[in-house]
């Protein structure tokens, strides 16, 4: 069964247990939205960022930031009370080229002699500062690290170079594995559980930077290769494909991996971006599918919240709810926690100097992250407003979130009916061109009705307990 049925069927079987279990209850209000915290659609795993390509030295202070900055930083970036709390760090696999220096680790810089001869790999224990960046996540109780290679090195591909794209040799494919795996051990014996593991970034796009390109039937036949090699190791970590650079064309490589056996027993998460476009449909699988990498289009550095930009806080906030619903996503990564001049990335670094900016696409992210944990369930939301995006979430601690956009351009007022628990003091949080999360008295609840008053272009957060 394909996932949108089987979200379909969960949603009609919770509405019919429903009316068979209260037949004396009036009907609901068609036109009052309602919200079943009972019932349950998606897990989400998380909320994450990376950064790749030595951005996580550059958080350590390659360019001047201090350490009591980066501790605000990393508190923006990490904190559970101060921040946005993001849950999953997306790291990136070493290679020669990158978009921020000219250099950057890898742990097997030269060719060995052939695929079958004895690598020399290296590692220096910093990785471009993502050990170090790993570890201080792992102290604010991140668990989840997503290790991802945009490219094999340079003498296993057709081209003889990580960047413009090439593709992997097949002779030397279980060498390739090899590598990916030994990355791995390296982060276990720093103290780093590789959670997530991924050998491709967008293989079906060519870039001058560092980049491999994969069909869907080649990718399948690595997944052949790499599967019984990660089991083998002992790592306790999981299988992800393919992050295509588009929504609609990780499609192809989802169908050819759900349609062979041993390529979809390898993979445990489906990941894509969506560079190509908004999310217009769900992945056809049943496995946990994960948004792992997008930021807007931009050419200068936007702290705006709403300003037709198209790379504001309100764009962000709008793509996730969108990600979430209708692609039904269980985890949504951001590309860039924090990087250099007109970057789209959540904050932007001094270069050089000891100082940081904060854009409202941080404060539109933060607004989910913060509040729905991982482990939390979406759950179904009828909603007869179409200027208004709902999404709402259960939490492992019994918590309730319920995110709203407003996309009008006046202040609306909004009744719900809550299935489920109610909460006599609900908590209301705006997100705006004035405000980040900022606690409001907008929400009111009586008996198992809410009310709240919703600013014009705007994301509210309310939060029951």
């Amino acid at each position: 069964m394909k996932r949108l049925t089987a979200l379909t069927a969960v949603l009609m079987l919770a509405l019919t247990s429903q009316a068979a279990a209260d037949p004396a209850r009036p009907a609901a209000d068609p036109a009052r939205p309602a919200i079943d915290f009972r019932a349950e659609l998606q897990p989400i795993d998380g909320f994450g960022f990376s950064m790749a390509f030595q951005r996580a030295d550059l958080l350590h202070g390659a360019r001047g930031l201090s350490p009591a900055k980066q501790r605000e930083v990393l508190d923006l970036l990490l904190s559970k009370d101060k921040g946005a709390g993001l849950s999953i760090l997306r790291l990136g696999i070493g290679s020669s080229t990158d978009r921020v220096y000219d250099h950057m680790p890898t742990i097997l810089p030269d060719d060995p002699g052939g695929p079958d001869a004895t690598p020399k790999y290296v590692w220096d224990g910093w990785d471009g500062g993502q050990v170090w960046l790993a570890k201080e996540a792992k102290a604010y109780g991140v668990k989840r690290f997503f290790a991802d290679a945009w490219s094999a090195p340079a003498f296993m591909k057709t081209n003889g170079s990580e960047s413009d794209g090439g593709e992997l040799r097949p002779e030397w494919r279980q060498a390739y594995a090899n590598y990916l795996v030994q990355y791995a051990k390296f982060y276990r014996q720093e103290g780093i559980g590789i959670t997530d593991l991924g050998f491709t970034n967008e293989p079906d796009w060519t870039a001058t930077y560092a980049s491999m390109r994969f069909t869907p039937q080649q990718a399948v036949d690595f997944l052949k290769v790499l599967g019984p090699t990660v089991r083998a190791s002992g790592l306790k970590t999981g299988l992800v494909c393919c992050d295509a650079a588009g929504w609609d064309r990780q499609v192809a490589f989802t169908e050819a991996i759900e349609a062979d056996p041993a390529a979809g027993k390898a993979v445990r998460t489906i990941t894509g971006h969506r560079y190509s476009g908004p999310t217009e449909v769900p992945q056809p699988t049943d496995k946990r599918v994960w948004m792992s990498e997008w930021s807007p289009d931009g050419t200068t550095w936007n702290e705006n919240w709403d300003d037709g930009s198209g790379y504001d806080g309100f764009t962000v906030a709008a793509d996730i709810q969108n990600t979430l619903t209708v692609g039904n996503a269980n985890a949504y990564v951001y590309w860039t926690g924090a990087s250099l001049g007109a970057t789209r990335g959540l904050i932007q670094l001094a270069n050089p100097g000891d100082d940081y900016r904060v854009s409202k696409r941080y404060w539109a992210l933060a607004a989910f992250s913060r509040f729905i944990r991982p482990g939390a369930v979406r759950v179904p939301v009828t909603n007869a407003d179409p200027a208004l995006q709902i999404t709402a979430f259960r939490n492992t601690d019994g918590s309730r979130v319920i995110e709203i956009l407003n996309t009008a351009t006046t202040e609306s007022s909004a009744e719900f009916s809550l299935r489920g628990g109610h909460d006599r003091h609900p908590d209301g949080y705006v997100t705006d061109e004035t405000r980040s999360i900022t606690p409001a008295d907008i929400v009111s609840t009586h008996g198992t009705t809410l009310t709240a008053t919703l600013a014009p272009r705007a994301l509210t957060t309310i939060v029951l307990d």
